[in-house]
């Protein structure tokens, strides 16, 4: 027996099991690996087919978060802005009422000296009116008292102040 030139005899019977085997995988074995591969592509398609599908969904939340990121830091920069205007705004008030009060204030204040110096004004006037009135007296005692004739000026002075109505 020769392995590298058979003989026809071994030939043909390897020929018949190689076609016995081949029918048998043909029939048996063939449609279950084809099976099995055919389960395994469509396994791999499925697993591809979603891991497409979450691809597209992760982009789509990155843009999504993306989205909402630029939409709250667009709000923080308007919360910011108000806060802003309005402390500006509270502060301007502030000064408004700061110099209207002191506005008021001076006001009174005016008011209170021009009532204080009228007053003083008042109290000055009476005080020289009295020294006047002493200055008066006494100049009129010592004329009075030194002559007689003072009494003739006594005596027309009354009669004078009896014909003028007394003002005060």
């Amino acid at each position: 027996m020769n392995l590298i030139t058979p003989d026809f005899g071994l030939l043909f019977w390897m020929v018949i099991i190689f076609g016995v085997v081949f029918f048998l995988l043909a029939r048996f074995g063939f449609p279950i690996i084809t099976g099995m591969v055919e389960k395994r592509t469509k396994k791999i398609d499925d697993s591809l087919r979603d891991a497409r599908e979450i691809e597209a969904r992760m982009e789509a939340w990155t843009a999504e978060h993306a989205k909402l990121l630029d939409e709250a830091r667009r709000e923080q920069a308007d919360i910011l802005r108000e806060a802003s205007e309005t402390r500006t705004r509270i502060i301007a008030d502030a000064k408004a009422k700061a110099v209207e009060e002191s506005e008021k204030i001076m006001a009174q204040t005016r008011t209170e000296i021009a009532a204080e110096k009228e007053s003083a004004i008042m109290e000055i006037r009476k005080e020289v009116a009295l020294l006047g009135v002493e200055v008066a007296e006494k100049v009129l005692r010592k004329e009075l008292s030194s002559s007689a004739s003072n009494a003739d000026f006594l005596e027309k002075m009354i009669a004078e102040a009896n014909r003028t109505p007394y003002h005060s």
